[in-house]
């Protein structure tokens, strides 16, 4: 329990802290009256007495001005700050979005007198527990891109405190952007990150390579049966050696890629009653519809991976035709001479496809809060959405900016660049699928056997859920000792 003390020292600094980041942010304007000393002394639960010294702090330091009969208002220091107030931004390094952002940042500091956002970054290999050991060694970024991966390996690992919730009101999810990108960031029950950027899982195919081989019409992969045909189709020999010089589809076996086809055929990882039944008849048909696309139908190269960069390498060389793959891995595509366009995920049972996004996460015990959120609110806002946008294939989360047509560019988007409209209301975030980070590991770990086609889905699925159900049961036991304890 806080002592007394240390209680009125939290608000103190609250207040401190609120003020100056409502004038450094601009939110409170040079000439504009903060609210009265004792509209203050209410809010913040704390003496008139105390707030007149945090009023006085701020006198000092040039941000306000004591107005006879009036109030404190806001002021410019003649000469600036001496150290302009800085908000330290943390992003991961293989983030095709890092040169938008430095030029994101340029435009916040050259509008901001009082404030600049520095940028670090940090690997990606260690990212997240980078992020949590800065933070908890109180050398914490303010901020710092956080991709829905991120987030569910931040929830497994125990750190969501270490998160201030903040939404941007800058952006409501029902109007200004999509409501399907909260649940992205949603810990429970409650989105506390405001989203940043997104792509649905689509299917990336090769123009030259459909026109070749007489691929026509409006969709020509609509469903399982489709997609093998059209595959088949653009599955050559093209010089008589016996191997194959162009396949027709590259599968992935990574966990943002595969559980596309699970999705489309109603199938299911995690139960209602929170048990793996990855073993279920239809998740089985789905996995074995995998395996057919490279042993049985011939139509995708026999290799087992799980990195997302295998296909799209394969496929910027004109290697294969078709691809899963999502807007943000299309800025691989940048300067290549290829002929390419985008377009839905086939449906079976159901229409069905992955989401996946970034936000921007504010540490908890950031020393700038309030300046924190408006830079939050700066990244989200019209123009630093414009230059992800005009700048990179991944789609802004500002809904007027994704689906401004007047900020394409055909040399960086696909000509159906907006088909992810279509797609974003069967859209499902792996946060969904109820599975943690270290079960997926677990899940591609054991599945390694099955697509080398050493094993059938049958009994790789059923290991799969004795293995987490096993998991699940001892962290229950080990929940329940210590309730006891």
């Amino acid at each position: 329990m806080l002592s007394r003390k240390n209680e009125f020292l939290i608000r103190y600094q609250t207040l401190r802290d609120d003020l100056r980041g409502e004038i450094l942010s601009g939110k409170i304007k040079p000439n504009e009256y903060i609210l009265p000393e004792n509209t203050l002394s209410q809010k913040y639960n704390i003496s008139r007495v105390s707030v007149r010294k945090v009023l006085a702090e701020l006198v000092e330091e040039g941000l306000i001005e004591k107005i006879t009969g009036k109030g404190n208002r806001v002021t410019i220091p003649k000469d600036g700050l001496p150290v302009k107030e800085k908000i330290r931004l943390a992003w991961f390094s293989t983030s095709y979005e890092l040169e938008i952002v430095k030029e994101i940042i340029g435009k916040y500091n050259a509008s901001q007198p009082f404030a600049e956002a520095e940028l670090s970054i940090i690997p990606e290999s260690s990212y997240m527990e980078s992020i949590t050991q800065l933070i908890e060694g109180e050398d914490g970024p303010d901020v710092f891109m956080i991709s829905d991966s991120h987030f569910r390996q931040l929830l497994d690992m125990g750190k969501a405190h270490l998160l201030h919730p903040y939404l941007s009101d800058k952006m409501d999810p029902q109007t200004d952007s999509y409501p399907k990108l909260y649940e992205l960031f949603e810990y429970d029950g409650q989105p506390i990150i405001t989203p940043f950027l997104f792509s649905p899982v689509v299917v990336c195919y090769n123009k030259r390579l459909f026109e070749q081989a007489g691929i026509s019409g409006q969709d020509p992969i609509h469903n399982w049966t489709a997609l093998v045909d059209t595959a088949k189709s653009c599955t050559k020999d093209t010089d008589g050696d016996g191997r194959i010089d162009h396949y027709g589809f590259c599968f992935s076996s990574s966990p943002h890629r595969w559980p596309v086809f699970m999705l489309q055929n109603e199938g299911t990882l995690i139960s209602d009653n929170n048990e793996c039944n990855i073993d279920n008849r239809n998740t089985i048909e789905a996995l074995q519809f995998c395996l057919d696309l490279m042993y049985k139908e011939q139509v995708s190269p026999i290799y087992s991976h799980g990195s997302e960069y295998m296909a799209e390498a394969l496929f910027v060389k004109e290697r294969v035709a078709m691809i899963l793959s999502t807007y943000y891995f299309m800025n691989e595509f940048r300067g290549s001479t290829m002929q390419w366009n985008v377009c839905p995920v086939p449906e079976q049972k159901s229409e069905g496809t992955l989401l996946l996004g970034g936000g921007l996460g504010i540490n908890k015990n950031s020393q700038r809060l309030k300046l924190t959120e408006s830079f939050v609110d700066f990244m989200v806002g019209t123009e630093a959405q414009t230059l992800i946008k005009k700048l990179g294939c991944t789609i802004p989360a500002l809904k007027h900016v994704a689906e401004d047509d007047s900020l394409l560019d055909w040399a960086i988007h696909p000509k159906n660049y907006n088909v992810f409209q279509e797609i974003m209301p069967y859209t499902r975030t792996l946060l969904e699928l109820k599975m943690n980070t270290s079960e997926f590991d677990l899940l591609r770990n054991e599945m390694q056997l099955m697509w080398m086609n050493i094993e059938g889905p049958g009994e790789a699925c059923g290991r799969i859920v004795q293995l987490i159900n096993e998991r699940r049961a001892q962290v229950m036991d080990s929940v329940s000792s210590k309730e006891l304890q």
